[in-house]
């Protein structure tokens, strides 16, 4: 431990997974110009390289490589004393039919989305218990309450994190250790475009082809320019979100961004199965013959 840091004292130093883009930008250059003591991080560190300049410290950081994990970590303990507050961003979405997504892009997605998340946590959390404090924010999304046509393995990897965080919740909350859930609903970044373009995927003239066109088509829109484009919003409402989360004497376990969230997760908790597939026959082609 640095020897400025003491014995006695308690590291709120915030390490962010995946800051090259969208929401752990925004985070990072957000909560470094509200005073907060920011490590950001990306799997190279040249692409975060701006975060610099706006108060952040850069770490190189690959959630998918343990030694990655371990020496980002390692580094900041040395600085710190502990990983004060945990913010697990990292994600991207893999779409597509679950019949026709390589099994080997199936498990990239939970090795970044779930494996990655799980392992920072374990790695973090013996810090945070010897302190006695801690926070660890989980960025979910309203698909870990729902879920969308074609993106099947990208809901499952954010109903993971859901249960993951539940039970993290309860067994730390007496080391002093909190656990949140972050729900973002619509947020305008390169999210429908990577979603979109990994329906690429999909067979051409194959059984799910007009649905993968048209899964793409209706992604782009709902982000972009359909009726709930309206009720979302940017990377900034998560960045709020997450230092109201930080701030708080106790946090509250989940935090829903975006009126689009509220309503779309409202509305899937208060549908049967078989209203909720009926609105989505409403806006998606359904496979068949």
């Amino acid at each position: 431990m640095n020897q400025e840091v003491g014995v006695q004292s308690t590291s709120r130093a915030v390490l962010i997974t995946g800051c090259s883009s969208g929401i752990g930008w925004a985070t990072a250059e957000h909560l470094a110009a509200r005073g907060h003591n920011v490590y950001a991080t990306a799997r190279r560190v040249e692409a975060i390289a701006p975060l610099e300049a706006s108060g952040c410290k850069l770490l190189e950081l690959d959630v998918t490589d343990e030694g990655s994990m371990r020496d980002a970590i390692a580094e900041v303990e040395r600085i710190e004393g502990a990983v004060g507050i945990l913010i697990n961003n990292a994600g991207f979405s893999q779409s597509g039919p679950i019949e026709e997504v390589p099994i080997d892009l199936v498990r990239r997605q939970f090795e970044t989305n779930v494996f990655g998340l799980v392992r920072m946590c374990q790695l973090v959390l013996p810090g945070m218990r010897r302190q006695g404090f801690g926070k660890i924010i989980n960025l979910s999304s309203m698909g870990g309450k729902l879920t969308f046509p074609g993106g099947g393995f990208y809901h499952a990897t954010k109903h993971a994190v859901e249960a993951i965080s539940d039970a993290l919740r309860f067994e730390v909350a007496g080391f002093g250790v909190e656990v949140v859930v972050i729900e973002p609903g619509i947020i305008r970044t390169g999210f429908a475009d990577v979603a979109a373009g990994s329906l690429g995927n999909t067979a051409s003239g194959g059984p799910y082809a007009e649905f993968a066109a048209a899964v793409a088509r209706m992604t782009k829109e709902t982000y972009e320019r359909g009726p709930l484009a309206r009720l979302g919003g940017g990377p900034d409402a998560v960045a709020h979100t997450i230092e109201q989360a930080i701030s708080s004497p106790r946090s509250r376990g989940r935090y829903p961004v975006t009126p689009s969230a509220r309503l779309l997760m409202w509305a899937r908790k208060v549908l049967p199965d078989r209203a909720w597939d009926a609105f989505l026959r409403s806006r998606f082609p359904q496979p068949g013959r």
